[in-house]
């Protein structure tokens, strides 16, 4: 393994909004060697290579990773599981093996099977768009977010060293997290928000049934709200899917709130509502103070 990131060659799987960004950035601060783009379609690797977002690009994996010192894998989730096996056998030794997945026990599962010779580090950037693909990408769009890293038991300093000034050079913050830890977090303020933005469309949907000047009235309000349902499918089931206990957890708390709120709206209790409006404000205003994403 190379020691500095400025010395290295990165292979970044997958060119959605994610990878393209990471690409788009570690280009334009020229913060590595080469930058390698790897994609299913052509189309997407000469959109890339026209954008300046890579140095060069291929749809074929083995040839992608050939000689790399980094592989990023910006994928869905269960497409990076499905790489991480695939790729065991293509990793040159000492190679730093990432991920940017929304969840990471499973990732970090699956990385404990490769062989000593890679270094495995699962990742997450705390950032994003509802829109998705490489049209999406963008430079700075890591810009100030945290970037959690989820190391296992195997992986070197020198490793996550290289990995946090990777995340350092595209304008992140690196922060590490166990990766148990962070899937019930970001279950509660990435996942269940999805859900819940899901619910608000389906809610609007059932009352457009019965009068649809409901979609002709939905103001800012309702799109600020709503904004996550336009999420990416396959992303979003993979997240699901793969952090379904966190999830649940976070929905039946979720359930619990709803009660208070619902409990004191039908006893007319117009103090205790006030408290609770009050207390959700104060908590929103203080804890995300400063917040950037």
């Amino acid at each position: 393994m190379k020691g500095s990131l400025e010395l290295t060659r990165v292979a970044i799987v997958g060119l959605g909004l994610m990878g393209g960004s990471l690409a788009a950035a570690l280009k334009e601060r020229n913060a590595c060697q080469e930058v390698w783009g790897i994609a299913r379609r052509k189309e997407t690797i000469d959109e890339a290579l026209q954008r300046g977002f890579i140095d060069k690009g291929t749809c074929k994996l083995a040839n992608g990773v050939k000689g790399a010192d980094v592989v990023v894998l910006a994928t869905p989730v269960r497409v990076i599981i499905e790489l991480i096996h695939e790729l065991s056998p293509l990793l040159p030794s000492g190679c730093l093996l990432m991920d940017m997945g929304s969840t990471k026990r499973e990732v970090i599962k699956a990385m404990g099977a490769l062989p000593p010779h890679i270094q495995p580090l699962g990742g997450h950037p705390m950032c994003g768009k509802e829109t998705s693909g490489l049209a999406a990408a963008e430079a700075n769009l890591y810009e100030g977010a945290i970037f959690v890293l989820t190391p296992l038991p195997r992986t070197s300093q020198e490793a996550l060293d290289l990995a946090k000034e990777l995340v350092k050079a595209v304008g992140a913050r690196p922060l590490v997290v166990e990766a148990e830890r962070h899937d019930r977090l970001v279950a509660a303020i990435s996942h269940l928000p999805y859900l819940l933005s899901l619910a608000l469309v389906m809610t609007a949907e059932e009352v457009a049934a019965e009068d649809d000047l409901v979609w002709k009235l939905a103001a800012s309000g309702f799109r600020d709200t709503s904004r996550l349902a336009a999420s990416g499918v396959t992303m979003m089931l993979d997240v699901l899917v793969t952090n379904r206990e966190a999830v649940e957890e976070m929905l039946a708390r979720f359930r619990g709130q709803m009660d208070r709120l619902e409990k004191a709206l039908k006893l007319g209790e117009e103090k205790r509502l006030r408290r609770l409006i009050e207390s959700a404000r104060r908590q929103r205003t203080e804890q995300l103070r400063g917040a950037t994403r």
